[in-house]
């Protein structure tokens, strides 16, 4: 990976960080590192990358959490979101366009963080409030899948624009 690439990727990841941290939750709270960690896989065929990223974000936004006891529920679940999400990725990435492949993956991904979190955060130290996965689920997962994808498309259009004109971006097919 070169220096321009991996600089553009910790940006990334510090804006996702950042918004995730200035983001109040109402009810619930969007996940952006989430749609940073997206993009950054779109735009990165490399594996190691994905998994690299997924790790770090999954630290700051355990660090940032609002939900108390979501460190480690957060570093797992970005962990396995991100392996599923590359995996997904694999058959499409030189098919379908990176517009519709963000599309798909915003939705998904966040729906499998979502789950993951909540799954992991019951075993490890229970449910907020003494409340149901299921009302959690309605309540937080799903508004935050559709917080996370009409912000996300907006920010990998924005993200895709400034990155094109500099050249950051281009992946050599």
């Amino acid at each position: 990976m070169n220096t321009k690439r991996m600089v553009t990727n910790a940006i990334l990841i510090s804006i996702g960080a950042i918004l995730h941290q200035i983001t109040p939750p109402f009810g619930m709270q969007a996940d952006f590192s989430l749609a940073m960690l997206f993009i950054i896989i779109i735009f990165n065929k490399e594996y190691k990358t994905a998994l690299i990223c997924g790790i770090i974000i999954g630290v700051f936004a355990g660090i940032t959490s609002k939900t108390p006891g979501g460190l480690v529920p957060n570093i797992i679940d970005k962990f396995i979101t991100c392996n599923v999400i590359y995996l997904i990725l694999i058959p499409i990435r030189n098919k379908v366009s990176r517009i519709k492949q963000i599309s798909l993956i915003l939705p998904l991904g966040t729906l499998i963080s979502g789950i993951t979190f909540l799954t992991i955060l019951m075993k490890l130290v229970g449910l907020p409030a003494g409340l149901s996965f299921q009302a959690l689920f309605i309540s937080v997962v799903i508004p935050t899948i559709v917080v996370n994808t009409i912000i996300g498309i907006a920010m990998f259009k924005i993200i895709e624009k400034i990155t094109s004109s500099n050249g950051v971006y281009v992946i050599n097919e």
